[in-house]
């Protein structure tokens, strides 16, 4: 899966974690929006639906921003991400 990296996501607001592929060739922006319907989805709306969701690198506290390609960033197999709501 050379255009897919695995990372750890942690979503402390509903206090789980998740194994998952992303996509190297998505925006930010856009991959937070997939990530906050699937997991509003898979928790049956215990995680709410939000426009103002945020990525960070949970090691380097760094913020992802939501107009860069995942490909540009520092994200690779193994990273581990929050994913936060503002």
């Amino acid at each position: 899966m050379k255009n897919k990296v695995l990372v750890n996501l942690l979503v402390p607001e509903i206090d789980l974690q998740y194994d998952i592929y992303l996509p190297i060739n998505k925006k930010i922006g856009n991959i937070i929006c997939l990530l906050n319907k699937s997991i509003n989805e898979l928790t049956d709306g215990e995680l709410v639906l939000s426009n103002c969701n945020k990525l960070y690198n949970a090691f380097t506290k760094e913020l992802y921003p939501s107009d860069i390609l995942l490909a540009n960033t520092s994200i690779r197999n193994g990273t581990k991400l929050i994913l936060l709501s503002r």
